[in-house]
């Protein structure tokens, strides 16, 4: 797994506007936020990468999107990622 940097996470077109899975994080002393980490899983769909880390030996990952403008918010579109599982 290489490690990578947030800012160069978010320009790759592989990781751009999809939820991420980053292992062995860097955090932010002031904001908290994820800036640097070992990119262990990428998908569409949270549910399903959310399944899949569940399943590997990647328990303690943190789960990100990856937006366009670098920051780690999904689009705001009132779309639920978990409608469609049980709680």
């Amino acid at each position: 797994m290489e490690r990578m940097n947030w800012n160069d996470i978010c320009r790759d077109e592989t990781y751009a506007g999809r939820w991420v899975a980053l292992d062995a994080c860097r955090y932010d002393a002031g904001s908290g936020r994820a800036t640097e980490g070992a990119v262990v899983d990428v998908d569409d769909d949270l549910v399903e990468l959310m399944n899949r880390i569940r399943e590997s030996d990647h328990h303690g990952c943190e789960i990100l999107f990856c937006a366009s403008d670098g920051s780690q918010e999904p689009p705001s579109d009132g779309d639920d990622p978990f409608r469609n599982t049980s709680h």
